[in-house]
C-alpha cells in the first residue's frame, strides 16, 4: 500500500512538471505585432490656404509609404520623409511597415484647400528685387484689378467716368484712402477680420474721424494687422514678386511677356482708355494685368530700396508718398514693367490709377 502511494505521488510530480512546462512554453512563445496606423497632422478637413502635413506612427523602425492620388500605398509608393506642402483639394493615404510585423492599416485623410473667388494662390518664395534678396510667406492675390462693379458693391458709389465704364473696367479716380477703405469696409461685410485700423479708432471706417482721408499726413495714422484674415493691398515686393511670376517666373521684361502688347494695355494699343480687366494675356501665375491698364496702389511708403536680405518687408515707416506699380493705359512700355516704380500722395486720385486686394495664406 505505502509504495503504491509513493507511486501515485510521483505520478502526480511528473504530470505537474509536464503541465508547468508546458505553460511555460506557451507564455514565452513570441506574439505577432502589428504596425500601429500613421497619423496625420494637420488631420484631414477643409481650409484656407495650403497646409504642411506630417505623418508620424507611434511604433518604432518603420518606414512610412504614401501616396496623392487616392490609391493604396505600398512598397513601391513614395517612402515619407518630409512634410509634405498641399495646395489643392487631394487624398493622402499611408501605410506603414517593419519587419516581422503585420503592416499597419491603411491611414486616409483629405484635404480641401479653400481659394477665395477670383484669386490665385502665390506660394512663398525668394526673388531679387535689383538691389537684395526679399524672402516672402505665401499670399492670394486677386486675378483681376479690382472692378468697378465690386467697388460699387461694397462702397455704394462708383467714381469711374470718361475713360471707359462698366462693371468689368478697372475702377480709377481711386486714392490709397479709398482703398484701404475698401479692403476694410469688404472684409466686414463677409465676416473677416479688417486688416487695417487708424489711430485709436479701430477698424470699422463708420467710426474713424471726419476727414481722416482728406489731408495726405493723416497716412501714416493706418495701420496694418498682417495676420489679419480680411483684405489688404499687396505690399510693393508682394506685388513685385507676383508680377514677375513668382516661383514660376520666367524673367520677363513685363507681367507675362517680353512683348508688351500681349499682357497690357499702354499708350501705343489704349486708344487713351482702360479696358475691361482680364482681355490681355495672364502671367505665369494666371494673374492679369499687372502690366497696364491702370496703376496698382501698394501698401509701402517709398523710399530707397535697402540693402541686405529682407523677410516680409512692409515698406518704410515714413514718408510723405505711398507707391503705385504696373503702369497704366496712358504710359508707355518702359512705365510698364515689373520693375518700374512710381509715387503718389494718399490722397490722390486720377483717371489710370486703380487697386487690385490680396489676403494672407492660412
Amino acid at each position: 500500500m505505502k509504495t503504491r502511494r509513493i507511486v501515485f505521488a510521483l505520478l502526480i510530480i511528473i504530470l505537474s512538471i509536464t503541465i508547468f512546462s508546458s505553460c511555460k512554453e506557451k507564455t514565452t512563445e513570441p506574439t505577432w505585432n502589428t504596425v500601429a496606423t500613421p497619423v496625420f497632422d494637420p488631420p484631414g478637413g477643409t481650409y484656407l490656404g495650403s497646409q504642411t502635413v506630417t505623418i508620424a506612427c507611434e511604433t518604432l523602425g518603420v518606414t512610412i509609404y504614401y501616396t496623392l492620388d487616392g490609391s493604396n500605398p505600398n512598397s513601391a509608393s513614395p517612402v515619407y520623409s518630409s512634410p509634405i506642402t498641399i495646395s489643392q483639394n487631394l487624398t493622402i493615404k499611408a501605410k506603414a511597415f517593419r519587419d516581422g510585423w503585420s503592416d499597419s492599416p491603411t491611414a486616409s485623410a483629405v484635404y480641401t484647400i479653400q481659394t477665395p473667388i477670383n484669386f490665385v494662390y502665390v506660394p512663398g518664395g525668394t526673388f531679387h528685387n535689383g538691389t537684395s534678396n526679399v524672402t516672402l510667406s505665401s499670399f492670394y492675390m486677386d486675378k483681376y484689378e479690382l472692378t468697378q462693379a465690386d467697388y460699387q458693391a461694397v462702397m455704394g458709389t462708383n467714381p469711374a467716368s470718361g475713360y471707359g465704364v462698366g462693371s468689368n473696367y478697372p475702377v480709377y479716380y481711386v486714392s490709397w484712402f479709398n482703398a484701404i477703405e475698401y479692403c476694410n469696409r469688404r472684409s466686414l461685410q463677409e465676416g473677416l477680420t479688417p486688416c487695417y485700423s487708424y489711430s485709436t479708432y479701430g477698424t470699422n471706417p463708420d467710426s474713424w474721424p471726419s476727414g481722416w482721408n482728406t489731408s495726405s499726413s493723416n497716412h501714416s495714422n493706418v495701420v496694418c494687422n498682417w495676420t489679419a484674415n480680411g483684405y489688404r493691398l499687396p505690399t510693393e515686393m508682394e506685388w513685385m514678386f507676383a508680377a514677375k511670376g513668382g516661383n514660376q517666373s520666367q524673367g520677363y521684361t513685363y507681367s507675362g511677356s517680353n512683348t508688351i502688347g500681349n499682357v497690357a494695355w499702354y499708350n501705343s494699343n489704349s486708344g487713351s482708355t482702360t479696358h475691361t480687366v482680364g482681355s490681355k494675356a495672364p502671367n505665369e501665375l494666371g494673374l492679369y494685368d499687372l502690366s497696364g491698364n491702370v496703376w496698382e496702389w501698394t501698401w509701402d511708403i517709398y523710399d530707397s530700396y535697402p540693402s541686405g536680405t529682407q523677410t516680409n518687408p512692409t515698406g518704410a515707416n515714413s514718408g510723405s508718398a505711398r507707391v503705385k506699380r504696373g503702369g497704366g493705359w496712358y504710359n508707355v512700355a518702359n512705365g510698364c514693367t515689373v520693375s518700374y516704380r512710381d509715387i503718389n500722395s494718399a490722397t490722390y486720385s486720377y483717371s489710370n490709377i486703380g487697386f487690385r486686394c490680396v489676403r494672407v495664406s492660412f
